[in-house]
């Protein structure tokens, strides 16, 4: 994360708006409740159509970002908003204002980079992507899955990470663009210390695997 830490002594501490989730969940649930109850195809005048955005409709590039995460259950609709809230809360704390709204950002322009080459853009892979980062900087926290099953978070993202192989490994090159432009924010945040990790633990297998090879029959 060096060059995340000297765009930050660039931009200043207080780069972005401080508090973002509580605006972008608030503001999912407006969405919703104008949708649900008042407006159904609201969705059809919101989401990231690329053609759209082509033909005029520029709205598009930001409010895909606050579709809600389901049109369903309104209890299934407080719980999601809640757990995306917490997530970008926590890491806001962590990061601060400035690191991770160029988070959010770098993951708003993976989905917008997604659309131009699919044709269509969601806002989902964006929020797993704060799910993702939680579960790096926290892999022992605890989710209640269902409510009855603890479960910790980096048991739920290298859930996550096998989903992302099974559908890069056989799903369509639409499929492996969105995918590939999707996890931009995290490598751009994480990949040069998950590289660095791989590979160290890589030469330390390698250097036990040698010690057993040359040392492992020895009598004494």
């Amino acid at each position: 994360m060096k060059w995340v830490y000297r765009l930050e002594r660039r931009l200043g501490r207080d780069f972005g708006i401080p508090n973002l989730m509580i605006y972008i969940t608030s503001t999912m649930l407006a969405v919703y409740i104008l949708g649900y109850f008042f407006m159904p195809s609201i969705i059809g005048f919101l989401s990231l159509s690329w053609r759209a955005v082509l033909q005029g409709q520029v709205w598009r590039l930001i409010t895909f970002l606050v579709l809600p995460p389901t049109w369903g259950n309104i209890l299934l609709l407080f719980i999601a908003l809640y757990v995306t809230y917490h997530l970008g809360n926590t890491l806001e704390m962590e990061w601060g204002t400035t690191l991770f709204t160029i988070y959010f950002l770098l993951g708003a322009v993976g989905a917008i980079l997604a659309a131009i080459l699919t044709g269509y853009g969601t806002n989902y892979y964006l929020y797993l992507s704060l799910f993702l980062a939680y579960a790096y900087l926290y892999p022992n926290a605890t989710f209640m899955l269902f409510f009855l099953i603890p479960i910790k978070a980096k048991w739920l993202a290298a859930f996550n990470w096998a989903l992302y192989f099974l559908a890069f490994a056989f799903g369509s090159m639409t499929d492996r663009a969105a995918i590939v432009f999707s996890l931009i924010n995290f490598f751009a945040f994480f990949g040069p210390d998950l590289f660095r990790t791989i590979r160290q633990n890589y030469q330390a297998y390698k250097r036990r695997r040698e010690f057993r090879k040359n040392w492992g029959n020895n009598p004494w």
